[in-house]
């Protein structure tokens, strides 16, 4: 029992560290030293006929970190119903995140579902990927008849259809195009809510116009999941109390088809906050109920009157589909309109939005022509360019060329001299942790990836230049697990990964170091890639947990020509497999 219990889950409270610490004095005997011998082959026998890999190098056990029981295969710490499901049901509140507190959270590796293999590489993943790596049928069995997806043997085929859309995405796209300009580059930036597999993002991409899907862990089992494992931006989000962790006046559209969101009620808070996230001169577009339901005619009535009040231009109602325009100036508010709706103080700042609870007033903006739909450059320029809100910040245009070009011979040195295997097909889902102004992003436009830029929420509020750039992403606090599935993203990149835990403020400790490699690799997929920067002392730690998690570690010296001493940590997840009595 004393070696099985040794190897079983533990609580992050109770962990004192990566290694093994001792206390006291300890007589040792020669049959002692014979019987730890002895529990030490056993071991690293059972680590070898059990854990088998597909790469040959196997991690340090001392200090190993177990894996989870392989119940936990799709572990999701702050969406986890076991926690929500005791919680409030007003405004879906049980359904938003709420984060195991610390030392609750386990200290195990989440193991892959029993035969998954490498993902189907992009752009083939778009239209199939393995059953094995999600052997989930709800959404096959329940939706199949509405085009979203169907089991065809080995893989799940994705035909492209949606509930409001069953002829397909294409043919959906196609009819927007008519009164939405989707294929002129004015449009770059979309947020999909409520997005099914995300087959409508997923199609818009070959118009160059990235969409971030976002839907809540559902019954239907793992829709983000999929979206993700097709290489298709995805979020796990809910809207209900609070403000969607993005900046204002990010999304250069706004989409909902048949997302259930009912927008007019709470005095309207859901539809402020789609105006707070929504471009001066974007669209809006609601396919599906309340437009022209049965029985919903007081919804639609109220959502009609509210876009009035709003000053939004109605461009079309074409059966159960309704355009709206924002304006591309400054709110009408405050006016006498018939919804009763109403400026925020001055005091409110609507680019917060991290834990931020939902206003039932309308955000004052500030440079709304400036970047307004329009007046912002179009693809591709948009993206080198700095906005006006990179210049309200000290220096603002200056720091945003030096970081242009400093990431763009950082992920030159990547390629040519660390053997990272951008632009390739080995990666396709990319997340930067530390972005500030998206350099790295922008310095891989071209490459056949997509970046989830991550601006911790303790720093700068920098997303909304990056918003601005045609690039995408969210808020987050990295002492806190993210809200994706396990196993969907093939890069993560740390830069400063210390910074991300260490009040700015006091310069101390907020979590550990130990917490946000266990939690990077719950979201890497096996295989996959992490680079982490940081000064000698830093990567140092982070090598001996990256040797605790399974990881293949390798630490470089920083580009020859920056003259900094700061280290490069370029490490692999290994290809690892639950036992087969592991329950």
């Amino acid at each position: 029992m004393g070696l099985l219990s040794s190897l079983r889950p533990h609580r992050r409270g109770a962990l004192s560290g990566v290694g093994v610490g001792g206390g006291g004095q300890w007589q040792w005997s020669f049959l002692d030293a014979v019987w730890a011998v002895f529990l030490l082959a056993v071991v690293v026998f059972l680590a070898l006929v059990f854990t088998p890999r597909r790469g040959d190098t196997l991690p340090a056990l001392a200090g190993a970190v177990p894996p989870c029981a392989a119940s936990e295969v799709d572990l999701l710490p702050c969406e986890d119903p076991r926690r929500s499901s005791r919680l409030s049901r007003e405004m879906n509140y049980y359904r938003e995140r709420h984060c195991p507190a610390r030392g609750e959270a386990l200290a195990c590796l989440v193991p892959p579902p029993r035969g998954y293999r490498v993902p189907v590489s992009w752009p083939e993943s778009l239209h199939k990927i393995w059953h094995d790596n999600m052997p989930y049928g709800k959404i096959a069995e329940r939706k199949g008849h509405q085009g979203w997806m169907k089991q065809e043997g080995s893989y799940f085929i994705f035909p492209g259809g949606g509930t409001m859309f069953p002829d397909g995405a294409e043919r959906y796209i196609e009819k927007l195009t008519q009164y939405v300009p989707l294929k002129s580059g004015l449009l770059r930036t979309g947020l999909d809510m409520g997005c099914g597999v995300a087959s409508f993002g997923g199609f818009l991409l070959k118009e160059n116009i990235i969409t971030l899907s976002f839907a809540p862990r559902d019954s239907h089992k793992s829709q983000i999941q999929f979206a993700l494992e097709r290489g298709i931006p995805a979020f796990l989000l809910m809207m209900g109390t609070r403000r969607l962790p993005f900046p204002a006046q990010s999304f250069d559209f706004v989409h909902c088809s048949r997302c259930l969101i009912p927008f007019t009620a709470y005095n309207g808070s859901y539809l402020i906050e789609v105006d707070r996230l929504l471009r001066p001169g974007g669209y809006l577009i609601i396919s599906g109920p309340p437009v022209q339901w049965k029985e919903q005619e007081k919804e639609w009535g109220e959502l009609q009157a509210m876009t009035r009040s709003l000053c939004y231009e109605l461009i079309i109602v074409d059966g159960n589909t309704a355009i709206w325009k924002k304006p591309a100036k400054a709110s009408c508010l405050p006016n006498q309109n018939e919804s009763g709706l109403d400026l925020c103080s001055t005091n409110d700042d609507p680019d917060e939005a991290w834990y931020f609870k939902l206003k039932e007033c309308v955000s004052k903006v500030s440079l709304v022509e400036e970047i307004a739909v329009g007046s912002i450059d179009k693809w591709p320029d948009r993206l080198s360019k700095p906005s006006a809100r990179a210049s309200l910040m000290d220096d603002g245009a200056n720091l945003f060329e030096a970081d242009t070009q400093k990431w763009s011979k950082r992920v030159s040195y990547y390629k040519m001299s660390l053997g990272v295997k951008l632009g390739t097909a080995h990666i396709r889902n990319v997340m930067d942790m530390n972005a500030f102004f998206g350099g790295l992003a922008t310095a891989v436009a071209s490459d056949p990836v997509w970046v989830m830029n991550v601006v911790p929420a303790q720093k700068p509020l920098t997303l909304g230049v990056i918003y601005d750039r045609g690039l995408i992403g969210v808020y987050h606090d990295w002492c806190e697990p993210f809200s994706t599935y396990p196993r969907t993203y093939d890069l993560i990149h740390a830069d400063g990964i210390n910074s991300l835990i260490t009040d700015p403020k006091s310069g101390k400790s907020r979590c550990d170091l130990f917490d946000v490699m266990l939690e990077m690799d719950r979201i890497l997929r096996p295989e996959g890639t992490t680079v982490i920067r940081d000064s000698p002392d830093v990567i140092e730690k982070a090598v001996h947990v990256a040797q605790s998690i399974r990881w293949i570690a390798q630490v470089h010296d920083s580009e020859p020509e920056s003259g900094s001493t700061e280290k490069i940590l370029v490490a692999t997840k290994t290809f690892w497999k639950v036992p087969l009595t592991s329950k």
